[in-house]
């Protein structure tokens, strides 16, 4: 499987990256928000969901990093943010227009958990960094809750 690279510069850019960082896994700690770079980052363990075929027993996640460009402000709820190595689940991004090209970037957590970007306009990078590995499990949602 070769790395994964996308760039988002709109919305629909966006639900694509959304779909692949699906149930990533990852620490307070791999969060950082470089202020004078107007940058946030996130490294992950993203679950390889372009991989998997039907009665797979055998998964994989790989290390990656997304990143967004042209932040304002990074607000945070319902996350512990002095728990560096509590685990996070991300479920989703999503991007709400205020005054287009600008909104917010809203990074959807389990548990109820968010982040929010105030952004000038979308501009988001994800990569895969290189490492690979097998796990057994899944990621399982309740489509009842939907």
């Amino acid at each position: 499987m070769s790395d994964l690279k996308l760039v988002a510069l709109d919305s629909d850019d966006l639900a694509i990256v959304s779909a692949h960082v699906q149930d990533a896994v990852l620490k307070m700690v791999d969060l950082r928000w470089l202020e004078g770079e107007e940058r946030f980052v996130l490294a992950m363990n993203r679950f390889v969901r372009e991989e998997m075929r039907d009665g797979q027993k055998e998964f994989e996640r790989h290390r990656a990093a997304l990143h967004f460009d042209r932040v304002e402000k990074v607000s945070v709820s319902g996350l512990r943010q002095g728990a560096k190595d509590a685990v996070l689940v991300l479920l989703a991004v999503r991007f709400e227009e205020t005054e287009s090209p600008a909104g917010r970037v809203l990074l959807d957590f389990a548990g109820g958990g968010k982040i929010r970007l105030d952004v000038e306009c979308i501009e988001a990078q994800l990569a895969d960094l290189g490492a690979t590995w097998a796990t057994r499990s899944a990621p399982q949602h309740d489509l009842d809750e939907a």
